[in-house]
């Protein structure tokens, strides 16, 4: 069983921290913090995240273990399938790269959080983990390391809330130290998400490379 949580986690802790380290998660975790209420926009949009990743999280899990059977060792195809995605963020994160200089400018949705109320956001948070499709991408294999790991049905969903937590971390992070320490980190926020939103296109570039080379390692090495 110990093995099997050593193997699961150390799949699961990169493809949790790509999506934790986009930048179109961390973005929207401190635009969400100039909304005109603060504290309950933030917190919706927690809660909204929160919910989106785990719904897919959940599925994915509940689809590997109807394929592969949750007892068994993983089966050839999870490993194919995880060469297949390794392979595909390789070459999402190298086109991002190549035109990075077409994604200058933050997309109007993002501009959007200047007026965003609680209920909004927490309905944004949600879609944002549902229609992206690189959280699509991540959170099949991160079901696919869950299902097939024969750690049994508790043992599934302990490893994907961990997964979860870890893939939003960085949302978590600045919203829940605002609510404690308030207007004191405005300015080391607004210079996080100036940075952050002039090199959006070649952070998620190289985010999406070194991922890939992990899931597609893992995958061929599992062969």
């Amino acid at each position: 069983m110990a093995g099997s949580w050593g193997t699961v986690l150390t799949d699961l802790v990169p493809l949790g921290l790509v999506i934790a380290l986009s930048p179109i998660t961390v973005i929207p975790a401190v635009l969400v913090l100039q909304a005109p209420r603060r504290r309950p926009a933030s917190l919706a949009f927690l809660g909204g995240w929160l919910l989106g990743l785990a719904a897919l999280t959940a599925i994915s899990v509940a689809a590997a273990g109807m394929l592969g059977g949750l007892h068994d060792s993983p089966p050839g195809w999870a490993s194919w399938l995880r060469v297949v995605f390794g392979s595909a963020l390789i070459v999402f994160g190298i086109y991002r790269w190549l035109t990075r200089r077409h994604h200058t400018e933050s997309p109007s949705w993002m501009r959007s959080f200047a007026t965003i109320t609680p209920v909004r956001s927490g309905i944004t948070g949600a879609a944002l983990a549902v229609v992206r499709p690189d959280v699509s991408l991540i959170c099949v294999p991160a079901g696919l390391a869950i299902g097939t790991s024969g750690l049994g049905a508790t043992g599934d969903w302990m490893a994907a809330a961990f997964f979860v937590v870890v893939a939003a971390s960085t949302v978590a992070i600045p919203i829940l130290a605002y609510v404690a320490a308030g207007r004191r980190l405005d300015d080391p926020l607004a210079r996080l998400k100036d940075w952050m939103d002039e090199n959006n296109a070649a952070l998620l570039a190289v985010v999406l490379v070194v991922i890939g080379i992990m899931v597609l390692h893992h995958g061929i090495q599992a062969l």
